[in-house]
């Protein structure tokens, strides 16, 4: 089974009506059900991506922000989320987590002067590619811009509209 990194793009309100149906509900039911248009399916690429930072020798700050757009963080209460039977997160080890507005806005800036493009070809110079992992077969340029690209523009417009990120593992 193939485990994706998924994140939603939601408003305070939006995920406060999901607390508030968890607790009136007597099954935990949050009714968890963002819009399409603002969820990002990042597959495989946030571990291919930080691993190419770190062999690349990307500074500690935007490597802590590329970490930091896919991991997320605690400070938001998610139990919620993560409580059964109607957990968001497949593994109950990898809970979801979120990072706040303000959070959003500094990830999404440290994101934007992140050269990927730039740091894919020093991996590819150095011959290091197959340190990527994940068993990726042929060059995995293409994959990591297309998915940074999408990532970068994710959090650009959470941030344009001031939203929170929910981040989980499906």
């Amino acid at each position: 089974m193939a485990v994706t990194q998924q994140l939603a793009r939601v408003p305070a309100e939006y995920l406060a009506a999901c607390r508030r149906a968890a607790e009136e509900s007597p099954e935990g039911d949050h009714r968890w059900d963002p819009p399409s248009a603002d969820c990002l399916d990042l597959d495989w690429a946030p571990f291919m991506l930080e691993r190419a930072c770190e062999l690349a020798r990307l500074d500690a700050v935007h490597l802590g922000a590329l970490t930091r757009a896919t991991d997320g963080d605690h400070s938001i209460d998610l139990d919620f989320l993560n409580a059964g039977p109607h957990a968001i997160a497949f593994f109950a080890n990898s809970p979801a987590t979120a990072l706040c507005p303000d959070a959003v806005v500094q990830v999404s800036a440290l994101l934007g002067a992140i050269d990927m493009e730039g740091i894919l070809r020093s991996v590819r110079d150095r011959g290091a590619g197959s340190e990527l992992g994940h068993g990726f077969v042929g060059d995995p340029t293409d994959y990591l811009l297309g998915h940074f690209g999408t990532l970068r523009e994710f959090y650009a417009e959470a941030a344009r509209r001031r939203l929170l990120v929910v981040l989980w593992s499906d």
